[in-house]
């Protein structure tokens, strides 16, 4: 059995401030370190240990990763971490940097909920989440990840509300018609146990474990923590 774990970045500034974050890089907040650490803390003690880590090009995914392996004792693999584009969070186009609050008075509710929960349709000059699946996350994880979960390796992956949601449609355990109700709150590692490059057990390391049969089935950020995803 190996592991392939997704952990989202903790709060970022623009989390905090209720923003379209996007391809924009920002920091951490306090809260956003003090939640990678805990991650750290939560792979340590659930005794996990990471033969290659990934993450996307921006700081908020690359200081997470940077603060959990280092409270898990394993600080020395950052240094080799691998970096790619394919990995950032979605591109959210004329949608960045605009609070959401005032997007929905702008545009109206239902417009702005067509842009971020629609699976196939672009904000202007953005991407819909069926972008971030199809032309970037699933060629990048085929050809550079996927490989070293079915040799049996432990991965981590350390990314963003919306390429973690892309991962979980390709690994089978949503589908575009479910991914909305899958959480991915900020800070809190999502383990899978692997058998053969198959999921056995998914669970986040806070939260009681599930196990998989063959029947089971597997946001941007309206949250910045727990909850139904606040990706942005």
């Amino acid at each position: 059995m190996n592991y392939l774990v997704l952990l989202r970045h903790g709060q970022s500034q623009w989390n905090l401030e209720n923003k379209f974050t996007g391809f924009h890089d920002v920091d951490l907040t306090a809260e956003g370190e003090a939640e990678a650490r805990k991650a750290g803390r939560l792979l340590k003690e659930a005794g996990i240990s990471f033969d290659k880590v990934f993450s996307s090009t921006l700081t908020r995914a690359n200081r997470t990763a940077e603060i959990a392996l280092s409270e898990a004792g394993q600080g020395a693999l950052f240094a080799d971490m691998v970096r790619h584009d394919d990995l950032r969070e979605r591109d959210y186009g004329d949608l960045t940097g605009l609070n959401k609050d005032e997007t929905r008075e702008k545009y109206g509710e239902e417009q702005v909920h067509i842009w971020r929960r629609s699976y196939d349709v672009q904000p202007p000059g953005g991407e819909c989440l069926q972008d971030v699946v199809e032309n970037r996350v699933r060629p990048y994880y085929k050809k550079n990840i996927e490989p070293h979960v079915e040799s049996g390796e432990n991965i981590l992956i350390a990314a963003h509300g919306n390429s973690l949601r892309a991962m979980l449609i390709i690994l089978g355990a949503e589908t575009p018609e479910t991914i909305n109700e899958a959480e991915m709150p900020t800070g809190v590692p999502l383990v899978f146990e692997m058998e053969n490059g198959k999921i056995v057990k998914r669970y986040f390391l806070d939260q009681p474990s599930i196990e998989e049969d063959e029947d089971d089935e597997f946001e941007e950020e309206d949250s910045a923590t727990h909850g139904p995803c606040g990706c942005c």
